[in-house]
């Protein structure tokens, strides 16, 4: 493991999801502590998206804009939200220049899938149907997130090319939570690892599901074709249960026939990037917004 991360892991909290609200609040109350980025001439706007139910969403346009992402964070989802996500959705957008709606879904097990799931898909055709009051080319609308909001961008991908919603120009996919079976190599063998346990994926999965069967609207990897899908940037950590489903999933792109860059970082663990003193995770949170703004610029 990277010495860097490695040294901050025995501060790291335990979170088992076993309590839900408490874990929600401990979380937040972990992501909030840190002051968010300023960067200057980006302007941060809350508005709330029509919908049912309506969808909080938080805007961040630097200028000039390329482009919009409809960015969902992470969190299991069961934790997370506008505020959790605030630094990371600012340094995306400063360093993509692309308009980040970051979105406000309703969490688990409260709202259980489809909720999540419905609350993205109609952000990003509200982010179509705006694009001129947003200044960015409808064509220019990519999808993405951390962890669990990873696994729900892929999820609008998948049903916006099937029910032939809005164009989505890019999949930006940091970690995703992908598939609820955990029969990969790595969620068998990385049951205790940092942050992301065994444990801790199928109680994600279970407050998320409930007892609805998963569906690939709800686990992407189950879905059969994954032709016609936008292009990828798939970033995986070594240490993550997680791992192996998203590599598979790459791969399986790729023999789609759809444009897949996969950067696979070694010496990392689920979430580490919240590290950002280290230096792999400076690089990490830097490629991010580089592919997003090859993408949206080209």
């Amino acid at each position: 493991m990277d010495p860097e991360l490695e040294a901050f892991i025995p501060f790291f909290p335990r979170a088992d999801l076993t309590d839900p609200v408490a874990d929600r609040k401990n979380y937040a109350d972990l992501a909030t502590a840190r002051p968010a980025p300023a960067p200057a001439g980006m302007e941060v706007e809350d508005r709330t998206v029509p919908a049912d139910p309506d969808v909080p969403v938080r805007i961040y346009r630097p200028h000039p804009a390329r482009g919009a992402v409809v960015w969902l964070h992470g969190g299991g989802f069961v934790m997370g939200g506008l505020d959790t996500e605030h630094p990371w959705a600012t340094l995306l957008a400063d360093g993509s220049g692309a308009v980040v709606i970051s979105v406000g879904y309703r969490l688990a097990p409260e709202h259980r899938f489809p909720a999540a799931l419905d609350d993205a898909y109609a952000v990003l055709n509200w982010a179509a149907e705006h694009a001129a009051e947003l200044g960015v080319d409808p064509g220019r609308i990519a999808v993405g997130g951390h962890s669990a909001g990873a696994g729900i961008a892929a999820a609008v991908a998948l049903r916006a090319r099937d029910e032939q919603g809005p164009p989505v120009r890019f999949q930006l996919l940091n970690q995703p939570q992908l598939d609820d079976r955990q029969e990969t190599w790595s969620a068998r063998s990385f049951t205790d690892t940092p942050w992301l346990t065994r444990a801790k994926v199928a109680a994600m999965w279970g407050h998320y599901l409930g007892s609805t069967p998963a569906t690939p609207y709800a686990a992407p990897a189950r879905a059969a074709d994954l032709s016609g899908l936008p292009p990828a940037y798939v970033a995986t950590a070594e240490f993550d249960p997680n791992r192996d489903e998203d590599i598979l999933y790459a791969l399986r792109l790729l023999q789609s026939d759809v444009p897949v860059e996969l950067h696979q970082w070694p010496g990392t663990f689920h979430g580490s990037q919240a590290i950002q003193s280290a230096e792999v995770s400076q690089r990490q949170i830097a490629e991010l917004g580089h592919a997003l703004r090859r993408v949206l610029a080209g």
